[in-house]
C-alpha cells in the first residue's frame, strides 16, 4: 500500500475542503445569531400586538424553521453539496403536503386572519355560520362557541373568516328594538306618554341617545309603536325584558288593550 499517495490525497482534499468547511462553519454561527436576533425581534412585535399566545407560538416556530433550512441549504451550498435538487424536493414536497391538506390549510389561515385582524375575542357574544353562542376559544384550525343553553359550538376558521360574522359584544352600546300594539279604540297620546315612561323611568336605559317612541304601522288588528331604548350591551337581555313586563302592566292598568289576531264570523240563516 503507497501511504505516501494516500497522505498526499488527504493533505489535497484537505486544501480544497478545509476553507470551504472553515467557512460553512462561520456562516452556521453567524446565521444562527441572525435567526436568534430575527425571532427575538418579532416575538417583540407580536408581544406589542397583543396577539393569541397560540398565534405567537405558531408564528415564532414557524419562521425559526423557515430560517434553519434557508440556513442548512446555503451551508451545504458552501461545501460543495449540490442543493438545487434538494430545493427541489422541498418545493415538491410541500405542493403534495398542501395539496393533501387543503381543507386544513384554509382553516389555518382563517386562524391566523381571525388572530390578527381580531374580529371576534374570547367572551364576544356571536352569530356566524347559522350558529349563536359566546366565543370560548380560538384555536388555530377551529373556534369554539357556547350556546345559551350550554352546548359547544365548533366551528371550522375557514368557513369562519369568509363569511359574515355579527358580533354583538364588539360595541358598548345596542339599541333595544320592541314593537308594541294597541288597540285601534286606545288614545295614542296617552299610550306613546306610557310608553317612553317605561323607557325613561327605567335605570339600565341611556340618556343619551334618548330613547324613541313612535307610531310605526296600522296593522290589521292593532296600533303598532315601535320603542326603542338605548342600552349598555352588557344590559340589552335585562332591558328586554323589564320593558315588555313594565308595558304590559302599565297598559293594562291604564285600561289599554293589547289586541290579538282576531276573525269575525257572520252566520246568515237563509229561509
Amino acid at each position: 500500500m503507497d501511504i505516501q499517495k494516500w497522505v498526499d490525497a488527504g493533505y489535497d482534499l484537505l486544501i480544497i475542503y478545509a476553507p470551504k468547511v472553515l467557512a460553512a462553519i462561520l456562516i452556521w454561527i453567524i446565521g444562527s445569531w441572525v435567526i436568534k436576533m430575527i425571532t427575538k425581534g418579532v416575538r417583540k412585535a407580536l408581544d406589542k400586538g397583543d396577539y393569541d399566545i397560540s398565534l405567537k407560538k405558531f408564528l415564532l416556530n414557524l419562521i425559526g424553521w423557515l430560517l434553519k433550512i434557508v440556513l442548512i441549504i446555503v451551508v451545504l451550498g458552501t461545501v460543495g453539496v449540490e442543493t438545487t435538487s434538494f430545493a427541489a424536493i422541498i418545493a415538491a414536497a410541500g405542493l403534495a403536503i398542501g395539496l393533501a391538506l387543503q381543507g386544513s390549510l384554509a382553516n389555518f389561515a382563517g386562524g391566523v386572519l381571525i388572530m390578527i385582524f381580531k374580529p371576534i375575542k374570547v367572551g364576544d357574544f356571536i352569530e356566524a355560520q347559522g350558529e349563536a353562542g359566546t366565543v370560548k376559544e380560538i384555536e388555530i384550525f377551529t373556534t369554539k362557541l357556547t350556546s345559551p343553553d350550554n352546548k359547544e359550538i365548533i366551528i371550522p376558521n375557514g368557513k369562519l373568516s369568509n363569511d359574515n360574522i355579527v358580533n354583538y359584544s364588539a360595541l358598548e352600546m345596542r339599541r333595544v328594538d320592541l314593537v308594541i300594539g294597541v288597540g285601534y279604540e286606545s288614545d295614542l297620546k296617552v299610550t306613546k306618554d306610557i310608553l317612553m315612561a317605561q323607557l325613561t323611568n327605567h335605570p339600565l336605559v341611556l340618556k343619551e341617545p334618548a330613547p324613541l317612541v313612535r307610531l310605526v304601522e296600522l296593522a290589521d288588528s292593532s296600533v303598532n309603536f315601535n320603542v326603542r331604548p338605548w342600552v349598555k350591551t352588557t344590559d340589552y337581555w335585562a332591558v328586554y325584558y323589564d320593558i315588555l313586563e313594565s308595558t304590559k302592566e302599565a297598559l293594562d292598568e291604564a285600561g289599554i288593550s293589547i289586541p290579538f289576531p282576531q276573525r269575525d264570523i257572520h252566520i246568515i240563516k237563509e229561509d
